[in-house]
């Protein structure tokens, strides 16, 4: 599909809260395509999830010994887990305050800002002292540059995913709706590639002294490099006039939750069992592993590299089958292959090496099929005007209900009652996701 915008712009335009002259940079004069879209989508996202992945290896790996020394491997953990969730309550606050500053200065503005942001929050936690040094203030210095973190993510949301949604051609929208979606996988193995080099090539000592920092520094230097690269793309006269015209700006909060209410919640809960496997495969193995195990944790997290490469596949092939029986089939599908997952956990996860790899693999092939479809469920039920903000506080909700707790339930269950409890967690997702989906019979863009 080919999108071509000829003509001036309404005489108004530029009071429209929007940066006009900033949007002339490196401005075409032509035809915009889905895959040039994609592509500033998928460099987004792989940014973010690296510094996502980055924070959650590191709140196993380093903050129960760097910041809660105090505490037991277990407790410390848990604390950390605490503070790792900050960034999802944060999250959807950041939406709605990053596109108060949308209306006002314009999208340019606002991501410009909020990657900012991120990238100072980031470099803060590489430079933090640790608690042997400053004490309780290092717990909360880190605590607040996770909500910086969650704030920052909250307003990076440019629109893109969105508007690639909907500038697909009708038969590949499956296939565009999973593109955004590669960038978790990307991200995660390029962070966890970091870390199990580090912890292969330094001490123990060395990497909880300074090694670990190391990566923070990365994600500060990519943050930078995305930014320019984001930029270069919303700001363009062609995306902006595209943007506009899919009514993709922000409305207000309070008219979305009246008009939109119920779109938000079953939008959230249709992909529920994905964002609750989310961190079940990735973040709380890794903790069970480094506290009960004792396979090496670099080799393990190689394990998780190979997962998030056949997630990557299966994130694809689920464009491939969204295509052919619809997202909604698609979706409620992958659930119910949760569910009869879910009642395997206990027995893989404490099945040995064994066991625990395929619980790895198997997991994120569910994860890819899944969460690869994600994003389509999130945007498809809105009415054009909602779209934008509807998407951004729609996937917000559903990282913070899904995702957000999950190490932390997690662990905290199975180590106190049993792994068994960590099924019916993932079961109760996956429950969450069928009902909804059996709520909604309309999961398809309506344009």
């Amino acid at each position: 599909m080919t999108v071509t915008y000829h003509g001036d712009y309404p005489a108004d335009y530029p009071q429209r809260g929007h940066a006009h002259g900033a949007r002339n940079i490196n401005a075409r004069d032509g035809e915009i395509h889905p895959e040039d879209i994609a592509v500033g989508v998928v460099i987004g996202r792989a940014s973010e999830y690296f510094d996502f992945f980055v924070y959650a290896i590191a709140s196993v790996l380093v903050f129960p010994q760097v910041f809660f020394p105090f505490e037991s491997r277990l407790d410390g953990t848990l604390y950390s887990f605490v503070i790792f969730a900050f960034a999802f309550i944060a999250r959807p606050i950041g939406s709605v305050l990053f596109m108060e500053l949308q209306r006002r200065f314009g999208r340019e503005t606002k991501l410009t800002v909020a990657l900012f942001l991120m990238g100072i929050s980031t470099a803060g936690i590489a430079f933090l002292p640790e608690y042997a040094h400053l004490g309780a203030a290092s717990i909360v210095i880190l605590s607040l540059l996770r909500v910086g973190q969650g704030l920052a993510q909250g307003g990076a949301s440019d629109g893109l995913p969105s508007l690639l949604a909907l500038s697909a051609p009708k038969h590949k929208r499956g296939w565009y709706a999973m593109l955004g979606q590669l960038g978790a996988p990307v991200g995660f193995i390029i962070a966890a590639g970091l870390f199990s080099y580090l912890l292969a090539q330094l001490s123990t000592l060395d990497f909880l002294d300074w090694g670990w920092r190391y990566p923070f520094y990365v994600a500060f230097a990519i943050n930078v490099v995305a930014l320019f690269a984001r930029l270069r793309l919303v700001s363009t006269t062609e995306y902006s006039r595209l943007l506009d015209d899919h009514q993709l700006d922000p409305v207000n909060v309070v008219e979305l939750a009246q008009s939109q209410g119920r779109n938000v919640l079953i939008g959230a809960l249709a992909a529920l069992a994905s964002y609750a496997l989310f961190h079940l495969v990735t973040v709380f193995p890794l903790s069970w592993i480094n506290i009960y195990s004792t396979r090496s944790i670099s080799d393990f997290l190689e394990l998780q590299m190979l997962g998030a490469a056949l997630a990557a596949a299966s994130i694809v092939a689920s464009g491939f089958l969204a295509d052919r029986v619809g997202r909604r089939t698609t979706l409620g599908t992958t659930a119910a292959l949760i569910a009869v997952f879910s009642g395997f956990v206990p027995m893989l996860m404490d099945g040995g090496d064994m066991g625990q790899n395929v619980f790895l693999l198997v997991g994120f092939v569910l994860l890819g099929l899944s969460y690869g479809q994600a994003a389509g469920a999130v945007t498809a039920n809105f009415e054009p005007h909602f779209r934008y903000t509807g998407a951004t506080l729609t996937s917000d909700l559903a990282w913070l209900v899904g995702a957000a707790f999950a190490p932390l339930v997690a662990l905290g269950l199975s180590a106190n009652f049993g792994l068994a409890y960590v099924s019916l967690y993932l079961l109760s997702g996956a429950a969450g996701s069928l009902a909804a989906l059996s709520l909604n019979r309309a999961l398809e863009i309506k344009d």
